[in-house]
């Protein structure tokens, strides 16, 4: 429960203070006429009147924009009749006459005619009138050339293409279709004329030529918003268009639904595998303990013994199925998740092992050494590489990104060095507080730092490290106390606190959502279980690990006692 006496080894639950750390185109046509009606069939145009020229009661949206998306709509969803219906009864023609025309001569093939007509459509920007007669011709110059037609795709090319395109890379490419057509032949299958049509839409404004699934985009962005916006959003459900979104708490983990016993001393970390099909925790006891997570509860799978020093923290393989524990300044263990057998045991004379991770490969993996070098040993135990200085703390978390370049380790009291161990390009994030904890998001695009003045800072390491949110209100004085992403799309931030509870915070707007009480001890780690987003763990000073579930019972618990919880001594 309480720290450690300072003559004690630097174990992870060391004291900290105010002062510092002390450790730790097939050319297809289509006589169809496509998104409109044709020249002899326009919609007729209705005079305006006054305040139908806006719909909803915001007054903002343009009543002959809001006619057009949705025919659009129904032209893209094959409903044709439908859409031509539309443009007829309300009078609004989706596209232009000039529009329409351009749309058929491209579908059709006639590829000097639909350069003419795309000067007469109101384009008043030279560089897209240039840029999408390029397109066009490029297109004429791949289906001659597929159709064997050397010459004229050759005179296309000096005589069209070249004088409009000002990309002279792109003029030497297509020239080498010429000398070499054969392993060009892709390209001009590749596009369709639909195709080039798609593209066209995307150089051509909107005003002239709606996007495609315009009405798709601007619904999906709508739900975003709602979604983003809702500080209980964690549910997998779809979300419905027949309703305002909005989630209650209920979808928050915030009620015990087993306690695990099985330790006999304080437990100091707890992880989800990346599956969510275990959890490893590491205790005082100098032990720790790999759970199978089933439809009926949490329960031992191994107890792993060897170490002579507390455990602080347990790595994950990729795969899931080895676990690295580090002993306090001791050794590394791996360990065979399905029979618990000890595989490895990592040393470095002269120095204790601080902190684990893997390699993203699952080959080698990565240690902290209390010298606070930085050593990769091959999963075999042979020393690969070391970087040396002042890469890592006696006390200090260890990661690596998903693409294996990038090493994240604590390398003095108040900053997070990135190292790249490619080109020793080292980036930092410095805090005007001691750091005693990290965890990084699972895009990799962001870092949780725990600091000493009881706050988290969320900070964005995508090019220059950038802090984008603080999170407060947990208790930290004395201990190590981690922290977690967590829940749907990680939009949730959790973590311990030395006043017994479990604290959470939206990611996004920083507001608190819960604060857990159970635990007679302090909370030193919390896990999300990856898989689940509706699953917690929290370990603590009171020899347990809390699993949360929902408030509404859970199926896979309706075995449980009466009172919702079950607990787990160690059986199986």
């Amino acid at each position: 429960m309480g720290g450690v006496d300072d003559e004690e080894p630097a174990l992870k639950r060391m004291k900290l203070s105010a002062k510092g750390l002390v450790g730790l185109a097939n050319g297809s046509s289509s006589k169809e006429p496509v998104g409109g009606f044709s020249s002899d069939s326009m919609a007729r145009l209705l005079p305006s009147e006054g305040d139908d020229q806006v719909v909803g009661s915001k007054g903002v949206i343009k009543r002959d924009e809001f006619v057009r998306i949705i025919a659009k709509a129904l032209y893209s969803l094959g409903y044709r009749k439908s859409g031509a219906r539309l443009e007829e009864e309300s009078g609004i023609p989706l596209h232009s006459p000039g529009v329409n025309l351009f749309t058929q001569q491209v579908l059709d093939g006639n590829w000097d005619e639909s350069v003419a007509t795309l000067r007469k459509i109101g384009l008043t920007d030279d560089t897209i009138v240039r840029s999408a007669s390029c397109l066009i011709l490029e297109q004429k110059f791949f289906e001659l050339l597929n159709g064997g037609k050397v010459m004229e795709a050759l005179k296309t090319l000096r005589e069209e293409i070249t004088p409009l395109c000002r990309d002279s890379s792109r003029i030497r490419e297509l020239s080498s279709c010429l000398v070499s057509p054969s392993p060009k032949q892709d390209i001009v299958k590749v596009r369709s004329r639909s195709k080039l049509l798609e593209e066209l839409q995307k150089l051509l404004p909107p005003t002239v030529m709606i996007p495609e699934k315009r009405l798709e985009h601007l619904v999906e962005q709508a739900l975003t918003l709602q979604r983003e916006a809702c500080p209980f959003h964690n549910s997998l459900d779809q979300m419905s268009l027949y309703s305002d979104h909005h989630c209650g708490k209920d979808l928050i983990p915030s009620r015990t639904v087993q306690i695990l016993e099985t330790h006999d001393d304080e437990v100091w970390f707890v992880q989800f595998s990346h599956n969510g099909k275990y959890l490893a925790s590491a205790s005082n006891d100098q032990t720790a303990i790999i759970w199978e997570v089933g439809v009926n509860g949490v329960c031992v799978k191994h107890r792993l013994s060897g170490h002579q020093k507390p455990i602080s923290s347990v790595s994950w393989s990729p795969n899931d199925e080895e676990l690295l524990t580090c002993g306090v300044e001791e050794s590394i263990r791996r360990w065979d998740v399905s029979t618990g057998k000890c595989l490895q045991i990592y040393e470095k004379a002269g120095a204790g092992l601080v902190s684990c991770t893997w390699f993203p490969s699952g080959k080698h993996i990565l240690s902290g050494l209390s010298d606070k070098s930085i050593c990769m040993w091959e999963l075999d135990g042979k020393e690969v590489e070391s970087w040396k200085g002042q890469k890592s703390l006696k006390i200090s978390d260890l990661d690596i990104t998903a693409d294996g370049e990038e090493i994240i380790s604590i390398c003095k009291p108040n900053t997070v060095l990135l190292f790249n161990k490619e080109t020793k390009d080292e980036r930092f994030i410095e805090e005007r507080q001691t750091i005693t904890s990290f965890s990084l998001s699972k895009d990799n695009k962001f870092l949780l730092v725990n600091l000493l003045n009881q706050e988290i800072n969320l900070w964005n390491i995508e090019g220059n490290p950038k802090l984008i949110g603080k999170y407060k209100g947990h208790r930290r004085s004395r201990f190590i106390i981690r922290s977690c992403f967590g829940g749907l799309e990680q939009a949730f931030i959790a973590s311990g606190s030395e006043d017994s509870q479990v604290y959470i915070w939206h990611r996004s707007s920083g507001e608190p959502i819960e604060a857990l009480p159970g635990h007679s001890g302090a909370v030193n780690c919390v896990s999300w279980n990856p898989a689940n987003p509706h699953m917690l763990a929290s370990a603590s000073d009171d020899r347990t690990i809390r699993i949360w579930g929902l408030n509404s019972l859970n199926k896979k618990y309706q075995h449980a006692h009466s009172n919702g919880i079950h607990y787990c001594n160690g059986g199986t």
